[in-house]
């Protein structure tokens, strides 16, 4: 199992529209991920002051970056959220510490 991390900031006074629309994320996108051969195990975005960290546990993580790059479901969400987040470049974080 491989643990990966994305940071994302939230467009200047869209916090409220973000936290907003994460309280009813299509199942659409939740299946992509779910039902995708990355082996995904746990999922959770976390937010403050306006940054977003999300991490995972996957067993194959080029799997589930193929789903956040290709789905429909993602594209669809992605649209959702493209006037709230502030667009990167890169949004993947390295592991600097794993306590064990």
């Amino acid at each position: 199992m491989e643990r990966i991390a994305f940071h994302l900031r939230i467009e200047e006074g869209q916090r409220e529209a973000y936290r907003e629309k994460h309280e009813a994320v299509p199942e659409a996108l939740e299946s992509a991920y779910l039902d995708s051969d990355a082996g995904l195990e746990t999922y959770s975005v976390f937010e403050k002051d306006g940054h977003v960290f999300g991490y995972m546990e996957v067993e194959d993580p080029e799997a589930i970056r193929a789903v956040m790059e290709e789905s429909d479901a993602q594209a669809d969400w992605a649209a959702v959220m493209d006037p709230i987040v502030v667009d990167e470049d890169d949004q993947w974080m390295d592991e600097v510490y794993r306590m064990v």
